[in-house]
């Protein structure tokens, strides 16, 4: 009986996080519809769903934001802001390696090449970095700069501040 129990718990677990859940190592913007597959509007569940269980949870942020890192104390990965249980902003963290958007574009481009790439933008000021953000719909992507380099991209809904 124990042994059946154990078993069960053990399925029962493994099943509750698909076994490819996982933050993607090289994570693709699709403007104005998707970060690391990862879609404005969608439920908690379905993030959950796609990049599984291990994320660290924000304690001074305005929203619920969780924190998706490729391992413990590690800087790069992805925000997902949640507005009522759902997905409001998301965003990359500290420039994770192989990311990249349509056209070639890439994290570390220089400013001049996201202007070619990116299409037209328009620039947002966030005090220590900088932002072009191009509206799409319900979704505003945006290209975060720093020091004249692509430093992360996100999407927040069309119209809100891309500012993090």
């Amino acid at each position: 009986m124990g042994r059946t129990l154990i078993c069960a718990v053990a399925v029962a677990l493994a099943l509750a996080v698909p076994a490819g859940a996982a933050l993607p190592r090289a994570g693709t913007l699709v403007p104005g519809v998707s970060l690391g597959g990862i879609r404005l509007g969608e439920p908690a569940a379905q993030v959950r769903a796609a990049l599984g269980r291990f994320y660290g949870v924000c304690s001074g942020c305005s929203r619920t934001t969780w924190y998706f890192t490729y391992k413990a104390f590690d800087d790069h990965g992805l925000g997902v802001e949640l507005t009522r249980g759902r997905v409001s902003a998301v965003y990359t963290l500290w420039q994770p390696p192989g990311w990249h958007a349509p056209r070639g574009l890439r994290l570390g481009a220089v400013e001049a090449q996201v202007n070619r790439l990116a299409g037209v933008t328009l620039p947002v000021s966030c005090g220590s970095y900088s932002t072009l953000v191009h509206d799409d719909g319900a979704a505003r992507t945006v290209y975060y700069l720093s020091a004249g380099s692509l430093w992360g991209f996100g999407l927040v809904r069309a119209g809100a501040s891309p500012c993090r």
